[in-house]
């Protein structure tokens, strides 16, 4: 592939630069407005990033052929705050992309974000986004895909934004691949850099190995998301809720019901029985969603079904604090032991998947990280490094904490690789040649 320059914003740890610079391509301009990474983007790749991308006048940034940008997702994403363009620190720095596009005419765009950008604001805000690209006179498309699909383990949904000007005739979709893929194929033997398992982690997996050994062979191990809390409870949630109950009759709406783990709340004053209810009934809202009374309902259904056996357990399981206290089992089928697997503690609860695949990278704490079950060890940021296709990096930020932050909301080289290999296959137009924007509509066949 011919030589050509890019443009790599929100840089990150380079993901975006990896994956065109085996192309042949030359970084020509980097933004990244987080200090330590700009100091490992130097160190990586010899190139120096500016700071804040508003602060950046479009005409000084150096001409391109492809324009590249894992624009912040969290005012999009459904683990944010999902305010969209209405987020004043982060929504808007899609459209300082589009002033660099409308500056520059590069040929080519890559743009990457999570999927729900596809469906916030009932899909307004993506059409927006579609709309604002073409009217600088770019052909748009899009696809949603994960690593997985390029036979690396991690499965890690993202949305992909291509754009050319003109058109993009002979561009597609790199197929997706077949692979059987294992987590093992990125792991080390027994690395030095590993973090073990702290006492309180290992009790609370214990306790929930035991929750899976008492659980009778004949009956399936819940596919929805284990909340403990609600083994006991009676609170009202299918056409009212705790705050809707207590709005309509006061201070001792409750007292009739059990909370969390059946805790009776006739015997606490009120402001204690709000603090008894599982955090998910804590809501100020007079109906839950169809998805949680589902899950409430699963539940307690499972726990009147088996409490015969998970009386006994639940003892175990009341100390701890309340993420801890819900149980996913992605292995329906396997073999009921967790320390088979790979495990995640989230704000969800502690997510048991096979180790087919590591869970997906997100921006993470250090209690995040993919823990390695049968190694009673979490991951090392340079195995992480290479669920990301960024193995070849020789430097990451430190401590460990920060290169898992800045893995979690990294782009992959290898699905990025594989999609600008698709789109600047057919290039045969330089920004030099590339129409303005004014000229479009007199460019238009009649």
């Amino acid at each position: 592939m011919s030589k050509f320059q890019f443009i790599d914003l929100f840089a990150g740890l380079g993901g975006f630069h990896v994956a065109l610079e085996r192309l042949g391509g030359e970084c020509v301009f980097a933004a990244e407005i987080r200090p330590h990474l700009q100091t490992i983007y130097a160190r990586n790749f010899g190139v120096t990033a500016v700071g804040d991308i508003r602060e950046v006048m479009p005409a000084d940034v150096p001409a391109h052929e492809v324009l590249c940008a894992g624009f912040p997702c969290q005012s999009f994403s459904k683990a944010g705050d999902q305010a969209g363009f209405n987020c004043s620190r982060q929504g808007t720095l899609f459209f300082d992309v589009v002033a660099i596009l409308k500056e520059k005419r590069p040929r080519h765009f890559i743009l990457e974000n999570v999927p729900n950008l596809l469906k916030h604001d009932g899909g307004n805000t993506f059409q927006r986004i579609k709309k604002e690209l073409e009217k600088l006179g770019y052909a748009v498309d899009e696809a949603k895909l994960s690593p997985h699909h390029f036979g690396i383990p991690q499965i890690r949904e993202r949305v992909y934004i291509v754009g050319r000007l003109e058109s993009l005739d002979g561009f597609k979709w790199p197929e997706k691949e077949n692979h059987s893929t294992s987590i093992t194929h990125v792991l080390e033997h027994f690395p030095a850099d590993a973090k073990t398992l702290s006492q309180k982690t290992l009790h609370c997996l214990t306790v929930w190995n035991r929750f899976l050994e008492l659980c009778p062979k004949d009956v399936a191990l819940p596919s929805f998301p284990v909340w403990s809390m609600e083994f006991g409870a009676t609170y009202p949630f299918e056409s009212t809720t705790p705050f809707g109950e207590r709005a309509r009759l006061g201070g001792s709406a409750l007292n009739g019901y059990l909370g969390t783990h059946g805790i009776a709340l006739a015997k606490l004053p009120p402001d204690e029985q709000w603090k008894a209810l599982p955090s998910h009934a804590r809501t100020l809202q007079a109906e839950f969603p169809k998805w949680k009374k589902d899950f409430i309902r699963s539940n307690r259904k499972f726990y009147a079904d088996n409490r015969h056996w998970i009386d006994p357990w639940l003892p175990m399981v009341k100390p701890f604090v309340s993420s801890h206290q819900k149980f996913e089992w992605n292995a329906q089928g396997g073999n009921r032991n967790l320390w088979d697997y790979v495990i995640q503690f989230r704000a969800s609860g502690v997510r048991v998947k096979r180790p087919i695949t590591a869970p997906s990278l997100v921006a993470m704490t250090d209690t995040q990280v993919p823990i390695i079950a049968w190694q009673k060890r979490y991951m090392t940021p340079r195995e992480c490094a290479k669920l990301q296709s960024l193995g070849e990096l020789k430097h990451l930020p430190e401590p460990q904490g920060r290169a898992f932050e800045a893995l979690g909301n990294a782009v992959n080289a290898k699905v990025v690789e594989k999609i600008a290999r698709l789109l600047l296959r057919h290039d045969t137009l330089s920004p030099a040649q590339a129409p303005p924007p004014e000229l479009l509509p007199l460019l238009e066949p009649a």
